[in-house]
């Protein structure tokens, strides 16, 4: 069943979370009152001896959540307190066995704790290895904003789900190609490594298209044709295939319109001369499963006027929600926002967007970008 399909190991690296180590002085003082109350229940039932075998449990804690040095000193403290209690406490030579035998399990579980620790903490580290790979892989993938073409000014933002992990499933591009600038915003399904590897196969194929196919239809069916060809591996090393929301813009100097194909993104939004419009575009197909579309690939035109700016987003923007799960106004938010300039717009939204969700609202991964038209030569 689905629920109970075993995590792969990119899966496990995505979900892995590491573990903060208290303390040297909260962790004595813990061991100290748990100690405390064990000898207080042993004095109260008169079972010193042998109520102290629910300290061999501390060590084993302890290398779940401590460092290998915190939980070693877990173990001796046990060690010696359970040693001591039963040398010195109910000297009884008939059960002189049970006493060396619950030393002897204290001392064997602490040895096992630290080796455990020592084990738990390796595969900590490497897993926030593989991480911060891939992480530094997707920071060089996604070129660094703002970008710059003769026809634009690229600014924006791009914030994961969590700040510590930079590995998400929205992606971005700009190429000055000879037929104008392409401009490329995307969401890979999904998040975490697997998502890393399809925004890979659609950033590069992107970047080698934009340069070669003189129509964006050709450029988008380019695009859809290597998210094939990473599904089709994905399925041959037991990966789940992916398919890809995206918007692709062409922009030319030598015209006051853009041309865009839309593959089930969200639509952009063009502001100018304080109003915001959004062009009508057909919402196509994601990336990946153009074999399901009734139509081939078509090309929508609107108006971009010398200084205007385009918004692109992804959902992570549009469908954030407020604890009462109504979603981010996006339209009305922005109408409030012309003043701002492209530079300051894509921080501000995504700020209010982060206020309006709350601490108990639902977000997700965001990138938000503004085209900033040039004048025309």
């Amino acid at each position: 069943m689905a629920g109970s399909r075993r995590k792969r190991p990119v899966e496990a690296v995505d979900a892995f979370e590491a573990i903060e180590p208290p303390g040297n002085a909260e962790l004595v003082l813990g061991v100290l009152a748990v100690t405390a109350l064990v000898e207080a229940l042993g004095v109260l039932s008169g079972s010193e001896v042998w109520l102290l075998g629910l300290l061999v449990f501390l060590p084993g804690t302890a290398s779940a959540l401590c460092t290998v040095r915190q939980t070693a000193f877990v173990a001796a403290w046990t060690t010696l307190v359970v040693t001591t209690t039963a040398v010195v406490r109910n000297v009884d030579a008939d059960r002189w066995l049970d006493r060396l035998l619950l030393v002897l399990l204290t001392l064997a579980l602490g040895v096992a704790s630290v080796y455990a620790c020592h084990r738990r903490i390796g595969r900590e580290y490497e897993m926030l290895r593989l991480r911060s790979t891939a992480a530094a892989m997707q920071r060089h993938i996604l070129h660094p904003l703002p970008l710059v073409t003769d026809d634009v000014l690229v600014n924006g933002i791009y914030e994961p789900l969590q700040e510590d992990r930079l590995v998400g499933g929205d992606i971005y591009d700009v190429v000055a190609s000879p037929w104008g600038t392409r401009v490329l915003i995307g969401d890979v399904q999904g998040k975490g490594l697997a998502a890393v590897g399809a925004a890979f196969a659609v950033i590069g194929a992107f970047r080698e298209a934009a340069h070669r196919e003189s129509t964006l239809t050709a450029l988008v069916d380019a695009l859809d044709a290597a998210v094939v060809r990473h599904n089709s591996y994905a399925e041959n090393t037991g990966d789940d295939e992916r398919f890809v929301t995206a918007l692709v813009i062409g922009i030319d100097a030598l015209t006051e319109e853009a041309q865009a194909v839309n593959c089930g993104h969200v639509l952009p939004h063009v502001m100018h001369e304080g109003t915001v419009t959004t062009p009508a575009l057909d919402s196509g197909v994601p990336l990946g499963l153009a074999e399901l579309a009734l139509e081939p690939t078509t090309v929508d035109w609107f108006t971009f006027p010398d200084g205007a700016t385009l918004l692109l987003s992804t959902d992570g923007l549009t469908e954030i929600r407020a604890a009462d799960g109504t979603f981010y106004p996006v339209d009305e938010r922005l109408a409030k926002r012309l003043g701002l300039s492209p530079t300051e717009l894509p921080r501000a939204l995504y700020e209010d967007a982060r206020a309006y969700a709350g601490g108990g609202g639902r977000h997700d991964d965001v990138a938000v970008l503004t085209v900033r038209r040039s004048p025309r030569r």
